[in-house]
Parts: structure tokens; sequence; C-alpha cells
């Protein structure tokens, strides 16, 4: 059994007496273990498939199985439980808090499951180790460079061991070298067993995955289903 599907996804948002159809009909399964891109050009609906595949919203129609439940039948707060427990996001802009450090941003997803004071620091070090910040603990995000921010943010998508961890253009706002560096890291996790879906609008991010999903108009184009 795939670790998510989606089953004929549709997304629509109603403006004024028009009805905007954001996706129309997607479906595609996401083994464990993948790591897979999804590209498209502005307005293809790659952010609306992302909060679909997050748990931030839910589809007007179809299906959303994930670890065997369907979220598309949810309610807020079981949504928010799966958002904490089950999904990790790493983001283009980091979304760091500034006034705490390395390890204190890590354990952001551990204080809201309610790990205790001491698992919750001894978690954050082992991930700060495993993404090559061990001598960055203390650091606040204004003392990083942006490599280092992004590796924070990749440790924080992991702390709760998620089933699948979403990277919004997660080189988008860093030079070549230091984007290369943060596709490594990502590759690393990813042989690891860590299953990604990264959205990207560079198609040399994009290949270095081993499948891509390209959207047109709210659709999947014809041979990108995963096949």
């Amino acid at each position: 059994m795939p670790l998510a599907e989606m089953k004929d996804i549709w997304r629509t948002y109603r403006m004024g007496s028009t009805l905007l159809h954001a996706l129309r009909g997607v479906s595609f399964s996401i083994e464990q273990g993948q790591m897979i891109s999804i590209m498209g050009p502005s307005g293809s609906g790659k952010s609306t498939l992302l909060n679909l595949l997050g748990c931030l919203d839910t589809p007007t129609r179809g299906e959303y199985i994930l670890g065997g439940r369907n979220v598309a039948q949810l309610d807020d707060n079981e949504l928010s439980e799966i958002r904490s427990t089950e999904i990790g996001f790493i983001f283009q802009s980091y979304n760091l808090i500034t006034q705490l450090n390395v390890v204190e941003n890590i354990e952001i997803p551990l204080y809201y499951q309610g790990m205790s004071e001491r698992e919750s620091y001894e978690r954050a070090v082992e991930l700060a180790e495993r993404v090559g910040l061990s001598q960055r603990l203390t650091h606040v995000p204004t003392e990083l460079s942006g490599g280092e921010r992004q590796r924070v943010g990749v440790a924080r998508a992991l702390a709760s061991s998620p089933l699948i961890v979403l990277a919004d253009e997660p080189t988008g706002n860093l030079d070549t070298k230091t984007g290369n560096q943060i596709l490594t890291l990502l590759h690393q996790l990813n042989d690891e067993g860590v299953t990604m879906i990264v959205v990207t609008h560079d198609p040399r991010v994009a290949a270095e995955t081993e499948r891509t999903l390209r959207l047109v108009d709210g659709q999947l184009q014809d041979g990108t289903d995963g096949t």
C-alpha cells in the first residue's frame, strides 16, 4: 500500500459568482522512501497541492489517503494533529523564530507533542548534529548563514519523525553552491529512508529527484503521474 495517495483531487474556490478550479482531478501515489518533485508555472496549482499534502487545506472533492487514513474527511483538530506528528515542513524563507537558538528552534514541534524537556533537548541536539550544526547549537538565526538556517529548518522538519517531509523551494533563497549542499543533505536523509516531496521551479533541483510531477492549469501532465 502506498504511503500516501491522492485520488481524483479537486480544489475549487469561489470568487464572487466565478468558480476557480485550482486542482482538477489530480491523482498520484507516493511510496515509502521516495523523493519526488512537483513543478509547474505560476498559477498551475503547486501551492494548492502543497497545502493539501500538508493538511493545511482539504479538497473540494476526492480522497487523500495518508498512512492509511483518509485525511480529506478529518476536522480541523484532527488535521492539526496530523500536521504536528506526521508531516514535516521545510520553507524557502526558513520560518525560524529569531529569539530562539538552533536547539530551541528544532524543539518547537516536540513542545507541541508534550515531550519532556530533557527528551526534546536530546532529540534536538541529535538532529542538529545530524545536519551538521554541532558547533552552532546556541547560535540564534541572525548569527547563521542562509545555508545554516535552512539546515535548522531541515532538522526541525525531522523532529517528530514524520511520515513525509514537504520542502517548499528549499534552495530558493540560497546561492548555487549552498543550494547544492542542502540538496546533498536532503539526499542523505532520503537515503536513510525519509520520504520527501520537493516543490521547485528549478529544473536542476527536480532532476535530482527520482520522479517529477508537472502541473499545468491544475492538472498533471500526461505521463508524469508516477510512470
